[in-house]
């Protein structure tokens, strides 16, 4: 079995910090970009993605700055989205933590980048 790793991304997104997060924080928005189906019970966001299906519980949030799921079935394992705005170039950066097996971690990051990419085409 291999070692599960934490690593992050950064993306440059053309948004206001509130917009973004709207597309962080809830089922409609996550479903946008992250997942290919998102439900919500409670504070226990359901991800579904080609057939399968993980739990994760809403655990931080700062509006327009930070959003922080740990999923139930792997202990100790979250997955984060912090908005970064850069005061002096009005930049708006989303930086992403995720776990993921450590020789899987490059096509994770690939995986991202459609992601990025679809969020890019929703957002505008």
């Amino acid at each position: 079995m291999s070692k599960r790793v934490k690593y992050t991304i950064e993306y440059l997104v053309n948004s206001s910090p509130e917009l973004l997060y709207n597309y962080l924080s809830s089922p409609i928005g996550l479903t946008a970009w992250f997942a290919e189906n998102v439900n919500l019970n409670g504070d226990v966001f359901t991800f579904m993605w080609e057939g399968s299906e993980e739990k994760a519980k809403l655990t931080t949030k700062r509006p327009n700055k930070h959003i922080r799921f740990d999923w139930v079935e792997r202990k100790g394992e979250f997955v984060s989205f912090d908005i970064d705005k850069d005061e002096l170039t009005g930049d708006v950066a989303l930086v992403i933590t995720d776990f993921e097996d450590e020789e899987d971690v490059e096509e994770a990051r690939m995986i991202y980048d459609q992601s990025i990419e679809r969020l890019h085409g929703t957002i505008g």
